[in-house]
């Protein structure tokens, strides 16, 4: 065996995953991408998409080490009876965005040129496949997404209606993180966990959001027991690890001290 069969051989024999197939991370991004289409380009036959979402979504089903047909079938059934009321909640997204950001000119400007909006787009349809036991493909469009808009939301998250994240770039949302309807939030927000012990995989470890709450930049709000009251207004840099009552105000107050001259 010469020197370059014996690295070729070892590293076959190393790999962790042997079956791993990285032709599904790539098919995972194009269904994805087929799939929003589908739901917002007045150009696209919806028709003729949802066949080849079907067939694209049994590959990437079979790829991601499932064999069992029938059940690939029930998901998809499933999956695609909720299509509708995912594309009625993104709506509401959509206008939640243009009533609220002074910036935002059209609805069509946000379906198009937001990235907040991609990311909550994508999370819906990965939240609905999670909550269906697909395995793998909604973490692959998760973070299809956040590699797309730098939004990271978990698609275990359960988020209400009207939901806002504008400029998204940083915001990470964790797997049992709870928000609720009418909420806003900016670039940079972290709800996320206290602790990363594996021992906690099954527990709550991520904030509570109750509706009408607006969270500014780089906000960090953490732990599982955390709960945010509705109607509160959580300033930019702040750092909570504890309850907040509704209808609060919370802000980071910067202190300026003067350097005296020598």
């Amino acid at each position: 065996m010469t020197a370059k069969e014996s690295i070729i051989h070892k590293i076959i024999s190393s790999e962790n995953r042997p079956h791993l197939n990285f032709s599904l991370k790539h098919k995972t991004e194009k269904f994805t991408d087929n799939l929003f289409q589908t739901l917002f380009d007045a150009e696209t036959c919806v028709a003729e998409n949802i066949e080849q979402l079907e067939i694209d979504f049994d590959e990437i089903y079979k790829l991601a080490r499932v064999v069992d047909k029938d059940s690939c079938a029930t998901i998809w059934k499933t999956f695609l009876s909720k299509l509708p009321e995912i594309l009625e909640n993104l709506n509401l997204d959509a206008l939640e965005l243009v009533n609220n950001d002074p910036a935002s000119n059209t609805i069509e400007e946000v379906y198009m040129a937001y990235p907040g909006f991609y990311a909550i787009a994508i999370y819906r349809f990965s939240h609905e496949l999670h909550l269906l036991k697909t395995p793998l493909i909604p973490r692959l469009m998760s973070e299809y997404a956040h590699s797309k808009t730098g939004t990271d939301i978990h698609p275990g998250a359960t988020i209400g209606n009207s939901f806002f994240i504008d400029h998204a770039t940083g915001t990470v949302i964790g797997e049992t993180c709870i928000i609720k309807d009418h909420v806003k939030i900016y670039q940079g927000v972290t709800l996320g966990a206290l602790q990363v012990s594996k021992e906690l995989k099954n527990v709550k470890r991520h904030p509570t959001v109750e509706e009408n709450v607006t969270i500014y930049a780089n906000a960090t709000i953490l732990g599982g027991e955390t709960i945010i009251g509705k109607n509160s207004i959580i300033g930019g840099n702040v750092w909570i690890t504890e309850s907040i009552p509704e209808n609060s105000l919370v802000y980071h107050k910067a202190e300026i001290r003067l350097k005296q001259k020598k």
